[in-house]
C-alpha cells in the first residue's frame, strides 16, 4: 500500500526496466516500483518484443508509467540506454524484469541524494529472493574502486542509484558492445569519479530462477568482466596499480573479510568504503 510523502519537494528519479519474456515477473516487478506512490516518478518499461505475456503485464500498469515499448533491440544493454535516452530525473537507476524494489526504497534513495549532495552514487545492503519473492540471504557487500579492479567483490546492480550528473560526466550510456558486463563497466566509470557509498538497509532484492541472467550466465559474466577490468588497468597509474597488486593479494587471503578488516584498520588511508548511515538521534542520513 502507498503512502504520501512528508518530505516535501523531492527529486525526481528515472527507472528504467528492461525485459524480454519475463512476463511471470514482470508484474511484480513493476509493482515494486509503482505501488510506493513516489510524487515524481519517471518510469520507463522497454520490452524487447516478447512472445509471451509481456505486453499484457505492462499494459495494465500503463497508467503509472511514463512510457513503455515493446520492440526488437541490439540487447540489455541497448535496451537500457533507448529508456533512458527519454528520461529526465535527477537520480537514476535501472531495474531488471525479475528484480524487486522494497515498499520503502524510492523515498529512502530520494532522501538521501536531497539531504547528502556529496554523495553522488549509492548501493544498499544486498539481499537475494527466491522464485517466490521470499528473502533467503542478506549481507552488507562493501567494495570500493581497488576491490573493483582487484575483481573480488561485486556490486549489487538493482540497489544501486546514481545522480545524473555522474551519468553525464561518464559518458552517458552503457557501454552496449558488451552483452553482459555493461553495469561492472559503468561501476569502474563512476569509481573514476566519486567513491561508491554504501547504505546501512535494503533497497532491492536480487531474484534467483531458472532463467535469470546472473545466474544461468555466470561464467560468461565474469570471463567479459575480466576483459573490461583489463583495459580499465591500463589506464592506471603505477601507484594505481600497485595499490590493486596489494588488494589482491589482502583478497587471496583464507581470511575471507580480509579486505573489509584492512579498510578498517586505517592503515592505509587511500583504501576505505565510503557509507551512508541513519543516525537515529538526529534522524538522518548520515554520510562518512
Amino acid at each position: 500500500m502507498s503512502r504520501p510523502s512528508t518530505l516535501g519537494a523531492l527529486p525526481r528519479i528515472s527507472i528504467v526496466t528492461p525485459s524480454f519474456n519475463q512476463a511471470a515477473f514482470l508484474e511484480e516487478t513493476i509493482s515494486s516500483v509503482v505501488s510506493q506512490g513516489y510524487p515524481d516518478l519517471d518510469y520507463v518499461v522497454v520490452d524487447g518484443g516478447s512472445s509471451d505475456d509481456s505486453v499484457s503485464v505492462i499494459k495494465r500498469h500503463s497508467d503509472k508509467i511514463a512510457s513503455w515499448v515493446s520492440e526488437p533491440d541490439g540487447g540489455h544493454a541497448d535496451a537500457i540506454n533507448k529508456g533512458f535516452a527519454s528520461t529526465t530525473g535527477e537520480i537514476m537507476a535501472w531495474i531488471n524484469s525479475s528484480d524487486i524494489y522494497y515498499p520503502w526504497t524510492l523515498e529512502t534513495v530520494a532522501t538521501i541524494f536531497r539531504h547528502l549532495p556529496q554523495v553522488e552514487w549509492i548501493q544498499g545492503v544486498q539481499s537475494h529472493v527466491d522464485v517466490g519473492a521470499q528473502p533467503k540471504a542478506v549481507g552488507q557487500g562493501f567494495c570500493n574502486r581497488y576491490d573493483l579492479l582487484a575483481g573480488h567483490r561485486v556490486i549489487q546492480q538493482e540497489s544501486v542509484f546514481w545522480r545524473r550528473s555522474l551519468w553525464e560526466k561518464t559518458g552517458g550510456c552503457l557501454d552496449d558492445a558488451l552483452r553482459l558486463a555493461c553495469d561492472y563497466e559503468l561501476w569502474l566509470r563512476f569509481s573514476r569519479h566519486a567513491p561508491l557509498h554504501h547504505v546501512g538497509t535494503l533497497l532491492a532484492a536480487f531474484r534467483y530462477h531458472d532463467d535469470s541472467r546472473g545466474s544461468v550466465q555466470r561464467h560468461e559474466y565474469r570471463a567479459e568482466a575480466k576483459r573490461v577490468r583489463g583495459a580499465e588497468r591500463v589506464l592506471l597509474t603505477e601507484r594505481e596499480r600497485s595499490r590493486v597488486a596489494l588488494v589482491e593479494r589482502v583478497g587471496r587471503s583464507p581470511l575471507r573479510p580480509a579486505p573489509t578488516l584492512l579498510a578498517k584498520s586505517g592503515l592505509l588511508p587511500w583504501y576505505r568504503y565510503a557509507r551512508v548511515d541513519y543516525d537515529f538521534a538526529t534522524h538522518r542520513w548520515m554520510a562518512t
